[in-house]
């Protein structure tokens, strides 16, 4: 299967310039993707572009990763309804530094591959004579006929965006001639900022060059992918947790995770329609979300983390011991129990011991009252930190928090409760 036909099949295919699929099936092709450094870190749906850039390695071509440290200085205006708010050069300087990290991640670079930042070939162009040599290349109306543009015509947009595109076209110009890239690859987004540069090596230096696009990834309800009332989805596990991130995917309907498991995976094809078969007859089951979020967390936070991702998905679903609970990281742990109802004591109250049904009625209302929680209790239905409470005239006391901090209430399979302590 050649490259174009497999990124059909996944769905990673919007349009490109006619001779494309010919290129790259008869010459090692360079190709470039770029990614601004708008935040410290990508989020997945910068995944797809890196994905596609994993995929052009795979079929033997050379990618070329670049990190806009020019163009993060610009912005932009691609279907942005206002302008992008203008960075520090403090602020970029760390963004770059993490997504360049981000990336050598994925991409092979000591087989190949390069990683660039346009800011070095732009530090020291003037803008007299980025003016007089790019310029006069690109008229206004040509500029002003792509979509990205003409949507940002009614609201206003400043030259500094409007700018953008001729500065990215450079960048393709500035690569073909220096690095030999023929291609350049992005969102269906990016569609007239590629094509000004392919029509840039066509005027300056008489070239031919060449673009492909991949859709961007919606989601079936309409709602925007990558989000979650959190926010973005991001790719870095201090922004967000390892377990979040696989919460999102295993998380996904049955039609998204359909789509996903081909555009986010490397399964090979008779791999990935088995499994969506077998979800169909048996959707219940939830095979197919578990895969997916099985392999992009292996894809982005490694084995390890994936492993303790499924832990503490096993102990939120009431499968796990007291003993993984006490095992698990402090951070881990908050991040499995975010947005359950959450109640405060006093160091010296708990220090002193407090009759259970006074914890959970009186100290705190994780029950309306001390006889709905007696009866509970004596149905068998309370678990602290995962161990079932038989006795309602037991005490509690700092020593069964877990690190004298957290003590997990569990109402039924699926009920639960966090008391924290706080200091006196």
């Amino acid at each position: 299967m050649s490259l174009t036909e497999e990124l059909k099949w996944r769905g990673l295919f919007h349009d490109m310039i006619p001779g494309t699929d010919e290129l790259l099936k008869k010459e090692k092709v360079t190709a470039y993707i770029g990614f601004d450094p708008t935040a410290e870190s990508l989020h997945i749906g910068s995944l797809v572009q890196i994905i596609l850039l994993m995929h052009l390695q795979r079929h033997g071509h050379k990618p070329i990763a670049l990190v806009g440290g020019a163009t993060g200085m610009v912005g932009d205006p691609s279907f942005k309804s206002e302008e992008r708010k203008m960075l520090s050069e403090e602020t970029l300087a760390v963004n770059i530094k993490g997504i360049e990290a981000q990336l050598r991640k994925f991409i092979d670079f000591e087989n190949g591959a390069e990683l660039v930042n346009n800011y070095d070939w732009f530090k020291n162009f003037s803008l007299l004579d980025f003016l007089r040599e790019v310029g006069k290349h690109i008229t206004v109306n040509y500029m002003m006929s792509k979509d990205s543009v003409k949507k940002r015509l009614e609201t206003g947009i400043s030259f500094t965006e409007f700018s953008y595109q001729l500065i990215q076209g450079y960048d393709f110009y500035w690569l073909w001639k220096n690095k030999g890239a023929k291609l350049q690859m992005g969102g269906s987004d990016q569609w007239g900022n590629i094509v000004t540069g392919t029509e840039l090596i066509r005027r300056m230096d008489g070239g031919e060059a060449f673009a492909l696009t991949v859709p961007l990834v919606t989601k079936a309800d309409g709602t925007k992918f990558g989000k979650t009332e959190q926010g973005n989805v991001w790719l870095d596990a201090s922004l967000t947790s390892p377990y979040q991130f696989y919460q999102f995917w295993v998380n996904a309907s049955d039609e998204d995770a359909e789509k996903y498991i081909r555009i986010f995976t490397f399964l090979p094809r008779e791999e990935i329609e088995s499994l969506i078969e077998r979800h169909r007859s048996q959707p219940h089951m939830r095979e197919l979300q578990k895969k997916l979020a099985d392999e992009i967390t292996t894809l982005v936070h490694g084995e390890d983390q994936l492993q303790a991702a499924l832990a503490a998905t096993a102990i939120l679903f009431g499968q796990g011991t007291n003993e993984q609970l006490a095992a698990m990281d402090e951070r881990l742990f908050l991040d499995v129990f975010e947005g359950v109802p959450g109640y405060e004591i006093e160091s010296e109250a708990a220090k002193e011991g407090i009759p259970i049904l006074d914890l959970l009625a009186v100290h705190t209302q994780v029950f309306p009252s001390k006889g709905e929680a007696r009866k509970m209790i004596q149905q068998g239905a309370l678990s602290l930190n995962k161990q079932k409470i038989t006795d309602p005239a037991a005490g509690i006391s700092i020593s069964d928090f877990l690190n004298q901090k957290y003590l997990l209430v569990q109402k039924g399979k699926k009920q639960y409760s966090l008391i924290s302590i706080v200091q006196s």
